[in-house]
């Protein structure tokens, strides 16, 4: 069950501004789904998000505009408004009444004073008029009575409030149903309110935020309703101001990709954290550094990478054990078994290039937010910790194409490619690995399909599996000529699967044994761990 919190509104979190490292985030899950910064900056705002590990949920539009309708409607299924104007119209006759008395008393029955009195007094029995209009007639007319007078010039006061009310009633008197009738003060508060409900809820689809007030908001709905209005009206800004959007544009900065690169990570670490298997070893020692913060005694055949301190040290602890009681003497003498060198890490450089599946398939079940971010983590991985390394991201479906840090965060599975080419994909890593040559080049292959699109004399084409199950022959043949092409460069192909289907785990092991890779069957959730512990292990081996 999600829990969450909201602070009371009080009026004085004017300076409250949203976290903009959580309102990335939130974008983030947006853009692994395939949608672009305008798309999921969009879908934010009407469809709303989480903040902080589902600490809070910010109401999108949408929400708020249904808590608004939800809010009228309540006020319909309670009131009556039929009556709403008994009052005033009572207090109005009363008025009439007392003239018509001194008109009579001062003119007489028969008087042209009274006759044009009542003719005003009954103009609307023919042609029924509001109560307004009624009221309205009599603004020239001079009273006989003061006190009539006096009660008149205070329904004057009230006219405008009053045609506000008829106007309301004329448009949605009707939609009032329920049994409490309201009279005429609970009418307008009732109509101000519902006004401003709606106007509220007309803003907030218009986009038009800084029109509406957190104060009114309060009065209309909750502290939850005020404080996700605030983080949409600021979302964009905090962005910005953090440094995460370009200004003016709908386009994430370097410094945003770094944190989502380095937020896919953290992420993929955690899994890692559980101990998956994958892991494989390094081909090549490579190139020594040492580790001060640890020795061992020197043997025949090792470097004379020496650990001075720790070698002097030795030599007196000898010399004590040896004399015990007696003074060090200088210079020290040193013996074969005083030597202490560094232990070493051999680390190697690599190349290597991510294939990723972005046919229409790897939409489904989740497979494609898993995919990208593991290819976001481990851009994040080699450019911060290993810059001398080579990382390529090769994105495929009908056709392959190499996709920059810029372009991932972006990139999107093809609603409209139902096709796979593997083939060309391997192409272009082939042409990366030659163009940056290492000792230990790998392939990594993300995908849920076997292949259905070649080139042959560079020549497209695509081939539908034959029959349900089946597979499509031609296309795996011509794929498989470029993974021996791949394996004769020393590349390393590494392939895991995001579906079980037989024809693509036939496949997948026909390549496998060509290469004497590594293939997996795996999860959308455990995809990240396998690849990571897969990449990590092979970079690097601990010599003893």
């Amino acid at each position: 069950m999600k829990v969450y919190r909201y602070s009371r509104w009080d009026g004085s979190q004017a300076e409250f501004r949203m976290d903009a490292e959580q309102a990335l985030d939130a974008l983030s899950e947006l853009l692994m789904e395939g949608l672009d910064v305008s798309e999921a900056l969009e879908w934010m705002r009407q469809a709303g998000f989480e903040l902080g590990g589902n600490e809070m949920r910010v109401m999108g539009v949408d929400e708020l505009v249904r808590e608004l309708r939800e809010e009228a409607r309540s006020l319909y299924e309670r009131y009556r408004m039929d009556g709403a104007s008994d009052e005033l119209r009572r207090r109005f006759e009363e008025i009439l009444d007392r003239e018509q008395r001194a008109l009579e008393r001062a003119h007489g029955h028969e008087s042209q004073r009274l006759n044009q009195f009542l003719e005003r007094r009954h103009h609307d029995q023919a042609e029924p008029a509001g109560l307004a209009d009624a009221i309205e007639r009599f603004r020239d007319h001079s009273f006989e009575d003061s006190e009539a007078e006096d009660a008149y010039r205070e329904l004057l006061e009230e006219l405008e409030r009053l045609r506000a009310l008829e106007r309301f009633q004329q448009q949605q008197g009707e939609r009032f149903r329920g049994s409490e009738q309201a009279d005429y003060e609970t009418a307008q508060e009732i109509r101000e309110r519902i006004q401003s409900l709606e106007q509220m809820a007309q803003d907030l689809a218009d986009g038009n935020f800084s029109e509406i007030s957190p104060e009114a908001l309060q009065e209309l709905l909750d502290a939850g309703a005020v404080q996700s209005l605030i983080f949409l009206r600021d979302l964009r800004s905090s962005l910005e101001n953090a440094g995460y959007l370009r200004e003016g544009q709908e386009e994430l900065t370097p410094k945003a990709i770094r944190r989502l690169g380095a937020s896919a990570l953290a992420q993929v670490y955690d899994a890692l954290r559980k101990g998956r298997p994958g892991t494989h070893e390094s081909r090549s020692a490579g190139v020594g550094l040492p580790r001060p913060d640890e020795t061992r005694s020197w043997q025949f055949g090792d470097s004379l990478d020496i650990a001075v301190v720790r070698t002097l040290i030795e030599s007196v602890l000898r010399q004590a054990r040896e004399n015990p009681g007696s003074r060090l003497t200088t210079p020290i003498r040193l013996e074969v078994d005083d030597f202490r060198v560094h232990e070493m890490d051999y680390t190697t450089q690599t190349t290597t290039v991510l294939l990723l599946d972005m046919s229409w398939s790897m939409s489904w079940a989740g497979r494609f937010p898993a995919a990208k971010r593991v290819a976001l983590a481990l851009d994040h991985l080699i450019r911060s910790r290993y810059p001398r390394d080579h990382f390529f991201v090769v994105g495929f479906y009908t056709r392959a194409v190499e996709l920059s840090t810029r372009d991932l965060p972006e990139a999107s599975w093809n609603m409209g490619d139902p096709f796979t080419n593997l083939q060309e994909g391997l192409m272009v890593a082939e042409r990366l690995i030659a163009k940056h040559p290492s000792p230990n080049p790998q392939i990594l292959v993300i995908t849920d399909g076997q292949p259905t699109a070649y080139f042959v004399d560079k020549e497209l084409r695509v081939e539908w599996p034959m029959g349900f199950g089946g597979i499509s022959p031609r296309a795996a043949e011509e794929t498989l000529k470029q993974v021996r092409r791949v394996t004769r460069r020393g590349a390393t192909i590494n392939t895991f699967m995001l579906d079980d289907a037989p024809e693509l785990v036939g496949f997948v092991e026909r390549m496998t044994a060509i290469n004497k890779g590594r293939a997996f069957f795996t999860r959308p959730g455990q995809l990240g761990s396998y690849l990571m512990v897969d990449y990590l292990s092979r970079r690097r081996k601990r010599w003893k």
